[in-house]
């Protein structure tokens, strides 16, 4: 359990410190670290994507972990935000009829749950040269628990991706690091003042952090949202494409643009929660196109999606 500490896992474990340490004195002789890591250390994850191919190479499953310190106008994983379970009341409709439900976001998995899953997956993911995805809300808001996860998952021989925001703390990307092949790294306006606004953190972290991550040799693809009227004018799209051409080192293999769109719309009704930036419209083929053609100029490959 080296690098892990004694509150960290009872934190994710649920239970107290002092339980904590009851436990560990109990446990068998026989129990290994890692068999003890693996069955207690525990993160919440709000879903469970599986056949993904759109968040890392191959198919992957992904895990959404919970928590994210961001608030992004045009999230679309809203249920993400918070850092903790939650019970949500809503109403079905069916006809003319509505039934109410409850929701349950939220539910704890140990290192072994998340490996039971991918197991199933083995034959698929190792065909197609996949692996296993790790995103959000932010991933690295539960680094120890993420740490723990990947290394399992790195000696089981996964191929192994963390989508991140990039704001985190130095000491959680560097307790990751030696597990990840890949990281999918969120650039989404170079401008502090507007990044706060439409983010509700400064960007100074997440480009400090970016260029931490430039200088190892884990790969990494960076990830651009398009939100029109946000960072698609033509100054930031410059600006940005003479950052990524001057920053580049060997670590980064890719740009992924992703185009707006209104697919989580449905999920600010069903959580009751306001969208702010309703009446936006997502960009078109065309003008994404046109923004891949000058993002080639960083010289990385450049695609449209995930």
């Amino acid at each position: 359990m080296a690098g892990v500490s004694i509150a960290a896992l009872s934190f994710t474990a649920g239970i107290d410190k002092s339980s904590f340490l009851r436990m560990l004195l109990q446990l068998p002789r026989f129990f290994t670290a890692n068999t003890f890591v693996n069955s207690l250390m525990k993160g919440l994850v709000f879903s469970v994507k599986r056949y993904s191919v759109h968040d890392g190479p191959g198919i992957r499953v992904t895990f959404f972990m919970k928590g994210c310190p961001l608030s992004c106008a045009w999230c679309h994983n809203p249920e993400g935000i918070s850092p903790i379970p939650e019970t949500v009341n809503r109403n079905n409709r069916v006809g003319d009829r509505e039934f109410p439900v409850t929701e349950e976001v939220g539910k704890f998995y140990s290192i072994d749950d998340i490996v039971e899953i991918i197991e199933r997956e083995r034959v698929f993911l190792n065909q197609s040269k996949g692996g296993v995805t790790f995103s959000g809300g932010e991933p690295m808001i539960q680094s120890a628990f993420l740490s723990e996860t990947l290394k399992t998952c790195k000696d089981l021989g996964y191929h192994t991706t963390v989508d991140t925001s990039g704001y985190a703390s130095r000491v959680g990307f560097e307790s990751v690091l030696p597990h990840t092949d890949l990281f999918l790294f969120d650039i989404k306006h170079l401008d502090d003042t507007r990044h706060m606004e439409m983010t509700g953190v400064s960007n100074t972290l997440i480009i400090d952090n970016y260029m931490f991550l430039l200088k190892t040799r884990t790969k990494l693809n960076v990830r651009i949202p398009i939100v029109p009227g946000f960072n698609d004018d033509p100054v930031h799209v410059s600006r940005l494409i003479n950052f990524l051409s001057l920053t580049k080192t060997e670590a980064l293999t890719g740009i992924n643009l992703l185009p707006y769109h209104k697919i989580g719309l449905s999920k600010y009704k069903r959580f009751h929660l306001k969208y702010r930036i309703e009446g936006t419209e997502p960009p078109s083929k065309e003008e994404m196109n046109h923004l891949r053609e000058m993002f080639l100029e960083v010289g990385v490959k450049v695609r449209i999606g995930g």
